[in-house]
């Protein structure tokens, strides 16, 4: 299992095959420097000492560590164009499909010779697949993860001393392996991110979940391995379904998220918008809709570039989710204009006035986040500061007898520029008429502002 997880503190994401005295990884805080380095020096000094105390591997196992070598390799250029779609869509949370292997390794093999293993079919697949978007250093903080994963895994089998491995020992060696593994790699982030919450640490569920299926096709392939080993092969194209179906799921988010910030992008943010304004449910409709715009956003771009201007739309992004509700749907239309709709706390008991009391909560609530950040943005010339960002919102109450999204659009649209004209950095928020709009949304066009707002 390789995690991907956000750069470590301090850390500048660049794949690029500097010298390593250059390194990014000198830049990290002493703390957490100091954890990664103890984790690969231990990882090292088990690996040497289980080569140097162990018997020397059989033929037997010469063999069988070969095989899965193959395999592995064999696996990898089969999958080295699907791998890279999937490293290029990924988010926060990665896990490829080479468990397969080491687990199977770790069952047939003492500790040191599967991570042997390990360390051979990881390493070509960041060669072949992942070197564009994962430093080195961090591929090798991952290794060490997985070398250790097998030597406990290893130590524990022979402890056991079971010839015949029965399935509560397979089972309490996957457990054992993963808490390893991920448990390291998410001690490391806890160090860097703090107050991170479980999916920042080990993953979303279905990675996990994938990457348990991962250790259970491990399980077979060591069976098989035991049992008749011309069969092998056959493990590798279902394997490589699964890796393509695994893809499925990143690039329906690349589909439905904008590149720069994670958010909806526009296309998916207004049909999901529609379908709750208009839906049939009262309990799942909106109350109104905001539209935000950064203020003077282009003399960022021209003063700083638009690598930091897109620093500040993300950070920018970040601090609306970190306001809204994790149910509220908040998406980027465009430049450097966005757009929320905040889902009504409950059914029943609504007004106009109410709805306006809360979505004012909402956008003041967002203007004191962005004008309180305080960005340093990485750049050759060392650590750049933004602050005094501030951004102009204007909202739309839906009336109570309801409106169209498009209405609802307009009429924040002009209190937008009521608050633009109002001196920027302030919120205003009116009553969208119960009309239909006599712009549709279509000739709006979705992420196309209809005049400068700068």
């Amino acid at each position: 299992m390789v995690p991907e997880r956000p750069p470590l503190s301090g850390e500048h994401v660049r794949t690029g095959g500097c010298a390593p005295h250059r390194w990014p990884l000198w830049q990290l805080p002493r703390l957490l420097l100091g954890a990664v380095l103890l984790v690969e020096a231990v990882a090292v000094a088990l690996l040497v000492g289980g080569f140097l105390t162990g018997p020397a591997p059989t033929a037997a196992e010469l063999w069988a560590g070969g095989a899965l070598c193959v395999l592995g390799i064999a696996y990898s250029e089969m999958a080295v164009g699907v791998e890279r779609e999937r490293r290029r869509l990924g988010g926060a949370s990665y896990v490829d499909l080479s468990s397969v292997w080491t687990f199977a390794a770790v069952l047939v093999l003492p500790g040191a010779h599967a991570a042997v293993v390990a360390i051979v079919i990881t390493l070509h697949l960041w060669v072949r697949a992942w070197r564009r978007w994962v430093p080195l250093h961090r591929q090798l903080f991952s290794v060490a993860t997985v070398v250790l994963a097998c030597i406990a895994v290893g130590a524990l089998l022979e402890s056991v001393g079971a010839q015949q491995k029965p399935l509560w020992l397979v089972l309490v060696a996957m457990v054992l392996f993963t808490a390893v593994n991920s448990g390291l790699i998410a001690a490391v982030v806890a160090l860097s991110v703090p107050h991170a919450g479980p999916a920042t640490l080990f993953g979303p569920p279905d990675e996990n979940l994938l990457e348990v299926g991962m250790l259970c096709m491990g399980a077979l392939t060591a069976i098989v391995l035991a049992l008749n080993p011309v069969l092998l092969p056959l493990v590798l194209l279902p394997l490589y379904a699964v890796l393509r179906a695994a893809l499925i799921r990143p690039l329906e988010a690349a589909a439905s998220t904008d590149g720069k910030t994670g958010l909806l992008n526009a296309a998916t943010w207004v049909a999901e918008a529609e379908r709750i304004v208009g839906g049939a449910d009262p309990a799942d409709r909106a109350g109104g809709v905001l539209i935000l715009d950064l203020d003077h956003f282009k003399a960022v771009n021209d003063t700083h570039g638009h690598a930091v201007g897109d620093h500040v739309l993300t950070a920018v992004a970040d601090a609306v989710r970190r306001v809204v509700r994790a149910h509220d749907l908040v998406g980027r239309m465009g430049g450097e204009e966005f757009v929320v709709l905040p889902r009504r706390a409950a059914a029943g008991g609504r007004s106009v006035e109410l709805d306006s009391v809360e979505l004012e909560v909402v956008a003041e609530r967002i203007r004191s986040r962005v004008a309180d950040l305080r960005l340093e943005v990485p750049t050759l010339r060392g650590p750049l500061v933004i602050a005094g960002l501030t951004v102009s919102l204007g909202g739309a109450v839906a009336p109570a007898e309801g409106s169209d999204l498009a209405a609802l659009l307009q009429t924040a649209d002009s209190a937008l520029y009521e608050a633009k004209r109002g001196g920027r950095n302030t919120v205003r928020i009116a009553v969208a008429s119960g009309q239909p709009s006599s712009v549709p949304l279509a000739a709006r066009g979705p992420g196309v502002p209809a005049r400068a707002k700068d």
